[in-house]
């Protein structure tokens, strides 16, 4: 795991860092999920796969969430507390730019309703759906940065995001590079 860039921002950490999400030792991880909260591949799958199936049971319970919203979950054996899974959307669906921002937005509300201090992002969206990893990353850190700006007595301490390649570390530091 390692730090690419940080910001302090209203007494809050911005972190970008490149690694593997479920081993990050947060409060609550975000899992890019679908809306039918079945987790076989990608991140959703390695989640299942590293924390157990006792995550995709209680997503069973949920069932269903729709497209630019988040639920959560318990993080099994994995070392967050909680998974939050946040449906971005796919590719020629339409208004997917408003999609991918309802789904960050309501994952960052999810963790201060319950209080939670940290969070880890993953590029939502720009894997098998699709989703342009320039525009994910423009997307995701500015939604975090109004976020902070707006909710200045929000639990959370520390938004990070999480990226595994190279190519997208590389577009979420140029974002983050824009941050003063």
């Amino acid at each position: 795991m390692k730090i690419i860039s940080e910001h302090k921002i209203e007494g809050k950490t911005l972190r970008l860092v490149q690694g593997d999400i479920t081993d990050r030792n947060v409060d609550a991880i975000v899992n890019a999920a679908n809306s039918y909260l079945q987790h076989g591949g990608g991140v959703a799958g390695a989640i299942v796969r590293k924390g157990g199936q006792i995550i995709q049971e209680e997503s069973n319970k949920i069932g269903f969430t729709p497209v630019g919203t988040a639920v959560i979950t318990g993080a099994g054996k994995l070392s967050a507390k909680f998974v939050i899974h946040a449906v971005g959307p796919r590719m020629g669906e339409g208004d997917e730019d408003n999609k991918l921002k309802n789904a960050v937005l309501s994952s960052l509300l999810l963790t201060s309703e319950k209080g939670l201090k940290s969070i880890s992002i993953p590029a939502i969206s720009s894997g098998i759906f699709g989703f342009p990893k320039d525009r994910c990353a423009a997307i995701l850190v500015k939604e975090a940065l109004n976020y902070i700006k707006k909710n200045p007595q929000n639990s959370l301490e520390v938004i990070e995001f999480c990226v595994y390649d190279d190519r997208t570390a590389g577009y979420f530091k140029k974002e983050f590079d824009k941050i003063n």
